[in-house]
């Protein structure tokens, strides 16, 4: 398509100078370096201060202060109008806060839970508890992705799974001769659920992890638990560990 208007030279010709330093100059480059380390060495005495937590193990509350840090930090280490003390200062009040914050949490149970909510209960007995799963909003295959990571194969194994504060899953089994027939989560097995019952034999909803004993049926059995009409064959193999 030809553009009388457009010339080739408009769009070869780069203002390099502009494409890589903006409207800075080549002799700002050091002091952005000298801005980096102080305020590098800021936030490692923030964390310092913070505590020793590693990142899984944050909190929502947490995870927010460690956020607006690392944004408090960036504008002064490479924006020439934004000085050093006003990107300090706002750590200064942030740890404040957070401070503050950690105590009021402490000492009132209802402020810890509005801050950083309360653990979740999202597997009882081998199966989903559903309301507080759907609760939670997390996809069924990455709870699953959880549990394959702590050599689970079925939910008849698990005796229950607690989605912590942080995000983190706690899991407790059961004793081998408990294990009950479950839902089972590895792929290749989660994909052959079906509306049809090919055969006699417990079954799971791929929903809700419910297991009953089914017969045989061409057409679509509702769970009794959820009302969907997935299902596929429960198993009872024991954990290896």
């Amino acid at each position: 398509m030809y553009f009388p208007f457009l010339k080739i030279s408009d769009v070869v010709e780069i203002d390099w100078q502009s494409f890589l330093l903006g409207s800075e100059k080549w002799s700002f480059l050091p002091e952005v370096a000298i801005r980096s380390m102080l305020m590098f060495l800021m936030i490692l005495f923030s964390l310092r201060i913070l505590g020793k937590r590693s990142v899984t193990q944050l909190s929502v509350f947490e995870l927010g202060v460690i956020i607006g840090l690392g944004s408090a930090a960036g504008d002064p280490m490479f924006y020439k109008d934004v000085g050093l003390l006003p990107g300090m200062l706002v750590f200064v009040v942030v740890i404040a806060l957070y401070r503050l914050v950690t105590f009021l949490i402490n000492h009132s149970n209802k402020i810890e839970e509005a801050l950083e909510g309360k653990p979740v209960y999202v597997v009882e007995q081998g199966k989903f508890n559903f309301e507080n799963f759907q609760s939670e909003l997390i996809a069924h295959e990455e709870f699953f992705a959880q549990l394959r990571q702590q050599n689970v194969t079925h939910l008849g194994q698990v005796e229950l799974a607690i989605i912590e504060t942080n995000g983190a899953t706690s899991i407790y089994y059961f004793a081998d001769k408990d294990v009950l027939y479950g839902l089972p989560i590895l792929p290749h097995l989660c994909a052959k659920k079906s509306n049809q019952l090919p055969s006699n034999g417990k079954y799971a909803c791929t929903t809700c992890g419910h297991v009953q004993e089914m017969k045989a049926a061409q057409n679509e059995q509702l769970c009794m638990v959820c009302g969907k009409p997935e299902w596929v064959e429960a198993i009872n193999k024991l954990r290896i560990t």
